[in-house]
């Protein structure tokens, strides 16, 4: 019997880049069905990763599913910043809008109706990203805290326990942008990097506990990655940061650890 797999935050952090390399004056965003396991659907509307196939997007994500992501070469973090004047009061909005769009979810039977997709769903997950994908591509241009790209929920019997959001940006957003966004005194924001893909030949080696490739895998700059005959992805989606706005202490609201580390039990 096969490990039960853990996915973190990244595996669907892929939201905030979709139409990267489409056409910005093009009034819809892209339609994915992601209602299911499959992911090989989803390199067409990835244009942060221009020459890669279905099949290579599809193990980039899998490879992502059997890791425990660490803040190790493969995530780059937001660095934190002194204090200053209203930095507390800000988040405290985001907070409260991140609550308040929240509630409205409870019932992930309502979040599914208004158009939020469960990503792999059949995959055992510590938490389960519910996505709506036109608040990814609105995400790209402006932060709006009403409009979170991502619901977060834990699995409870047949159903799922809201615990949080998730907010996205474009991967090419400068920290400044961010701390626009959310001060980055409080909240830090996080980027998946470094992606070795394995050749065809060893595509089986994309997971697995000595694994070269991957975004657990051992290699992380493009010379090895090269000289493995790999193909090396410098970011992998957009930056993102979970808000769980229903903790009472600041640091569980914005814990990075949480975020960071999806284990299974």
């Amino acid at each position: 019997m096969r490990k039960r797999i853990l996915i973190t935050v990244t595996a669907f952090l892929f939201v905030s880049t979709l139409l990267l390399a489409q056409d910005q004056s093009k009034p819809n965003p892209p339609t994915m069905d992601m209602s299911g396991h499959e992911t090989s659907g989803m390199g067409s509307a990835m244009g942060d990763m221009p020459g890669m196939s279905n099949e290579a997007n599809a193990h980039a994500m899998h490879s992502m599913e059997g890791h425990h992501m660490d803040m190790g070469p493969h995530m780059k973090m937001t660095a934190l910043r002194e204090a200053k004047p209203g930095d507390q009061e800000k988040a405290e909005q985001v907070v409260e809008a991140a609550r308040k769009a929240a509630e409205k979810y409870s019932d992930y039977k309502v979040a599914l109706a208004d158009g939020f997709k469960i990503f792999m769903p059949n995959v055992p997950q510590k938490q389960y990203h519910f996505t709506n994908y036109w608040y990814a591509f609105e995400a790209r241009r402006a932060f709006n805290p009403d409009h979170p790209t991502s619901l977060l929920y834990e699995k409870q019997g047949d159903g799922y326990k809201l615990i949080g959001v998730m907010y996205t940006a474009s991967k090419d957003a400068t920290e400044d942008e961010l701390n626009e966004r959310i001060p980055l005194s409080i909240a830090e924001w996080h980027a998946h990097v470094n992606l070795c893909l394995p050749p065809a030949d060893k595509k089986q080696e994309g997971w697995g506990p000595h694994s070269q490739f991957g975004m657990g895998g051992s290699i992380a700059t493009k010379s090895d990655c090269d000289a493995a005959g790999g193909k090396f992805i410098p970011q992998i989606f957009g930056w993102m940061v979970h808000v769980y706005p229903f903790e009472k202490n600041p640091q569980d609201i914005w814990s990075v650890e949480r975020q960071a580390h999806h284990e299974m039990d």
